[in-house]
């Protein structure tokens, strides 16, 4: 039976690999949208590949180019956060929701109110609005896939349903380039070594992350939203060959691990075929080329995001809200050279002193506080720039 697929934030690495997969198995899904944010070439490319319905781009100034790469196909094409939302309403059975920061949050929560499968691959959904997200997951019966591959290694790992036997659960991270660099390199460090990813291949804002290990946080806290864990009950292991994508522990003593290359298609693929499979092109994981598997906790000193966002956990509220919104900020000031690689967490950790934790119970609070935090890190950056 074909499946009804759409896909938000299309055009950027998950997206084009979710593209990638579509394209693989094409009578297995028919597309109904694609929205993307500015890149009208490619997401031309991609609607006239798959023909979805619908095209869309969240910025307005490139529709023109859009609209005249696909006149003529039958494709409608639109374009602002409103048309985002609408590509997120549309019938149908399975959405990737790949829209990163603040911008993705409405169209994940048309996708849910939409009541099918959605699978998350923005953190900023569970982590800014984990409350607004999950109440509607409940009100209109949606599925919530994880596409990170920590959390979709726990999504597997806890397959055979006995939630209520598990003690803990293990996030693993690689490490990213300073995982052995001193205080002082990391000072030093420049965009074009921060954005040097060891192991996976990403975008610069989720690699910064990776280096900071602020990826891990937000991580962190999406897996208590997805699996209802307190903080206590979540760890973090730092495996720098990123073979080993999470672990279940049980209360007999049993850990279930979820193993595989380091390749975004793979929990892709799972959460698009869920509950059956697809191959993929991805490597096959070979454990005697590897070897060896290293873990060791990780260092809050010289990692310090990973503190404040477990701390922006236990505080609740709209505390993960500004976390993720100052650390945007702070992302981006670093790469384009205005602060240095450890003031983005010193940049987080002051606008969470001076926010705190407000309530978030609606979007529009959410997306205020979102605002509100974005002002105050700006600010910071200026100070420390000057």
């Amino acid at each position: 039976m074909t499946k009804r697929v759409t896909g938000l934030g299309s055009t950027g690495s998950v997206g084009t690999q979710t593209i990638e997969l579509l394209l693989a198995n094409p009578q297995a899904y028919a597309v109904q949208a694609l929205a993307a944010g500015r890149n009208a070439a490619l997401l031309a490319d991609q609607a006239l590949a798959l023909r979805p319905k619908l095209a869309v781009l969240a910025d307005p100034a490139a529709l023109p180019e859009l609209a005249a790469r696909l006149a003529g196909t039958g494709i409608e094409t639109a374009a602002g956060a409103e048309a985002v939302v609408r590509a997120g309403e549309l019938p149908t059975d399975w959405t990737m929701c790949a829209i990163t920061g603040a911008a993705g949050l409405a169209s994940t929560l048309a996708a849910i109110r939409g009541g099918n499968a959605v699978a998350l691959a923005n953190k900023e959904a569970l982590v800014c609005a984990g409350d607004v997200m999950l109440d509607a997951v409940r009100q209109y019966g949606a599925t919530l896939l994880p596409v990170d591959s920590e959390h979709n290694a726990i999504f597997q790992a806890m397959a055979d349903g006995n939630h209520g036997a598990i003690e803990y659960i293990t996030l693993t991270a690689s490490g990213g380039p300073f995982r052995t660099s001193s205080l002082e390199e990391m000072a030093r460090a420049s965009p074009e070594t921060a954005l040097r990813h060891p192991v996976w291949s990403m975008g610069a804002k989720i690699s910064i992350d990776s280096a900071t290990m602020m990826n891990k946080g937000l991580e962190l806290i999406e897996a208590a939203r997805l699996f209802k864990l307190p903080s206590e009950r979540i760890a973090v292991l730092v495996h720098p060959q990123s073979v080993v994508h999470g672990m279940v522990h049980y209360a007999d003593g049993s850990v279930l691990a979820q193993l595989g290359s380091p390749d975004m298609r793979v929990p892709i693929a799972h959460a698009l075929a869920w509950p059956a499979r697809i191959s993929t092109a991805a490597p096959r994981l070979n454990l005697a080329a590897v070897a060896r598997l290293d873990f060791a906790e990780p260092d809050l000193v010289r990692f310090p995001a990973l503190g404040l966002a477990r701390a922006a956990l236990v505080a609740g509220g709209g505390a993960p809200a500004i976390l993720s919104a100052a650390n945007e900020i702070a992302v981006e000031a670093f790469l384009e050279r205005r602060i240095g690689f450890l003031q983005i967490a010193e940049t987080v950790a002051a606008v969470l002193d001076g926010m705190g934790s407000p309530p978030a119970t609606t979007l529009d609070a959410v997306i205020s506080l979102d605002s509100a935090a974005r002002t105050a890190a700006q600010a910071i950056c200026a100070q420390l720039a000057a």
